[in-house]
């Protein structure tokens, strides 16, 4: 097995996760461990390491920034399954053992993804962050990760375990898009990688002020609304069926803005009777139950409250519309 992980400026915490890799119950790996012009203790940590441990390779980016690293890293992999890590975060001691036998049930053609549980060095995890975790065990349980794609990245970066010849076929770390983790995920989809969920903790991921999800311009706006409409014009759209949009507050509209941008015609539903009647951008505003008037239609649920959600999924199983097929939630 091989495990990539870029790494930039992580001397604080370099210890704590090579140690956590090192305790590992699994013992057939090897890190590529890739420095990306950090300015830090952080080469020297890793020479050290890599000096103790023949499992453990070190090798230097030539280009700056994430998916260059790891494309740097993937390179010189040698091992037949896939896995990746970030370098401020903890394994669990069993985690490789727990995805290798797993993806042995299997084999080719199937992603083994687990859970994850943030935490912090001081103060508390936010409750954001304690929702996605609890997400993810709640989709990895029922196997849902397609079926909730658009809501968030269903696939974790660092609780996945690939083949490399499926790796490959989905283009492993080459498109430069972010954030690089979600369009894998879309990736794996696109492919039609089965996902063999795990409810089980695969990562201790480490919040703090200054990661790059939370510092970079590309990881700003984690609605990532340019990335899900693309995937889904292109996997799940269907021409020949009606549009509509589901969601008038603020993100209802940045997605109406979009779909226009790609002079997409749509119908645009809401159950605020302040705006039921009104014209938006101009698209009619419509009652939700004029959904019961089209013939087969797509709806896109943007609506970020999980009451309204929890509403919303009873209306539409009332109107016996199903998710994937009938209908999916962007947020």
């Amino acid at each position: 097995m091989s495990i990539i992980m870029a790494v930039k400026d992580t001397a604080p915490y370099l210890h704590e996760c090579i140690d956590s890799i090192l305790a590992q119950s699994y013992t057939n790996w090897e890190l590529i461990a890739v420095n990306d012009h950090s300015s830090d203790d952080t080469p020297e940590i890793l020479e050290a390491y890599a000096q103790k441990d023949e499992r453990i390779k070190l090798y230097h980016s030539e280009r700056n920034f994430l998916i260059p690293t790891l494309k740097h890293g993937y390179a010189f992999a040698q091992g037949e399954l896939i896995n990746r890590m970030d370098s401020d975060d903890i394994m669990p001691v069993d985690k490789l053992q727990v995805l290798v036998e797993e993806w042995q049930k299997f084999g080719k053609g199937t992603v083994v993804a687990g859970g994850t549980a943030h935490f912090v060095d001081e103060g508390q995890v936010g409750e954001g962050f304690l929702r996605y975790d609890r997400w993810l065990n709640e989709i990895a349980t029922d196997d849902n990760h397609y079926q909730e794609i658009y809501k968030e990245c269903s696939i974790p970066s660092q609780c996945w375990l690939i083949h490399k010849d499926d790796f490959d076929a989905v283009g492993a770390f080459n498109p430069e898009v972010y954030p690089e983790d979600y369009d894998l995920c879309f990736r794996f989809y696109k492919h039609g990688l089965i996902v063999i969920g795990l409810n089980k903790v695969m990562n201790h991921w480490r919040d703090r002020p200054d990661r790059i999800s939370r510092t970079l311009e590309v990881y700003k706006d984690n609605r990532y609304f340019d990335l899900k409409l693309r995937y889904f014009f292109e996997l799940d759209r269907d021409e020949s069926r009606p549009l509509v949009l589901w969601g008038a507050g603020t993100n209802g509209k940045q997605m109406a803005k979009l779909l226009q941008e790609r002079n997409q015609p749509f119908y645009w539903v809401c159950n605020n009777q302040k705006k039921i009647g009104l014209e938006v951008y101009d698209v009619l505003m419509r009652h939700v139950s004029f959904i019961q008037e089209l013939e087969n239609p797509q709806i896109m649920v943007v609506v970020a409250s999980p009451n309204g959600k929890a509403q919303i999924r009873k209306r539409l199983a009332d109107y016996e519309k199903q998710p994937v097929t009938d209908f999916w939630f962007f947020l």
